[in-house]
């Protein structure tokens, strides 16, 4: 069971005004989308956590590369229409911080889900 203090922390409200999502390329990375899954804020990786989306960095076939590619901007998308919250859980096994990213309680990885540009966790079906 988590303490007040650690709940506390594991929640994070990001305020859109501040804040503008670019997709990564090779400068430092500070705010911007790696992939459908993957984005730097604030010089913090975040992997969202509720899903899994397409590589981008190495696609196993052309359908797979069209998708992770409409993942990673609709991502971009997603995250700069406005506050939206994290509620951490953890980190992965690559240091990443896994996060349910959130506006109006709809979870936006769900919102990837729904279009086609994503799969819940755990669903370990192929792309191609």
């Amino acid at each position: 069971m988590l303490s007040l203090a650690a709940a506390l922390l594991a929640f994070i409200q990001v305020d859109a005004e501040r804040v503008q999502f670019t997709i990564c390329g090779s400068e430092r990375r500070v705010t911007c989308v790696v992939d459908g899954d993957t984005f730097w804020l604030h010089r913090v990786k975040y992997r969202v956590a509720d899903i899994d989306a397409p590589e981008v960095s190495q696609p196993e076939c052309e359908r797979e590369a069209l998708l992770g590619d409409a993942a990673t901007l609709r991502l971009v998308q997603l995250l700069n229409d406005g506050a939206f919250s994290l509620t951490t859980h953890g980190k992965d096994r690559y240091g990443r911080t896994l996060a349910t990213v959130s506006r109006s309680s709809i979870s936006l990885g769900e919102s990837l889900v729904n279009e086609g540009l994503a799969r819940r966790w755990g669903d370990r079906r192929g792309w191609c």
